[in-house]
C-alpha cells in the first residue's frame, strides 16, 4: 500500500529532455530514416511474397480440379466441375 501512494505522489517532469543519458542524442535511439525505410521495404516484400503464395496455391487447386474432372471423364462418371449433382449423379437445375 505504501508504494501505491509514493506512486501517486510522484509527479512526472514537465521537461522531456532530460530523460535521456548523457552523451546521447534523440537520433542515436531513434530508428530513423533508415530504419523506416527498411521497414517499409520489408514490408511490401512480404505482402509480394503473400501475393505469390495465394497464386501458386489456386493455380495447383485448379490444376487437381482438371485431373479431378479428367480422372473422373475418363471413368465415365460424371464430375462435380459442372455443378452441384444430386444423388442420382444428374446436375441441378442451375447447371441445366
Amino acid at each position: 500500500m505504501h508504494h501505491l501512494i509514493l506512486a501517486l505522489t510522484v509527479t512526472p517532469s514537465p521537461d522531456p529532455t532530460g530523460t535521456l543519458r548523457p552523451g546521447l542524442s534523440e537520433d542515436q535511439v531513434t530508428p530513423g530514416t533508415w530504419g523506416f525505410v527498411l521497414t517499409a521495404f520489408i514490408v511490401i516484400l512480404t505482402t509480394f511474397l503473400i501475393v505469390d503464395m495465394v497464386r501458386r496455391i489456386r493455380r495447383v487447386r485448379y490444376r487437381a480440379q482438371v485431373e479431378e474432372a479428367r480422372l473422373a471423364a475418363e471413368a465415365g462418371t460424371p464430375s462435380e466441375a459442372g455443378g452441384p449433382a444430386d444423388e442420382n449423379g444428374d446436375a441441378g437445375p442451375a447447371a441445366r
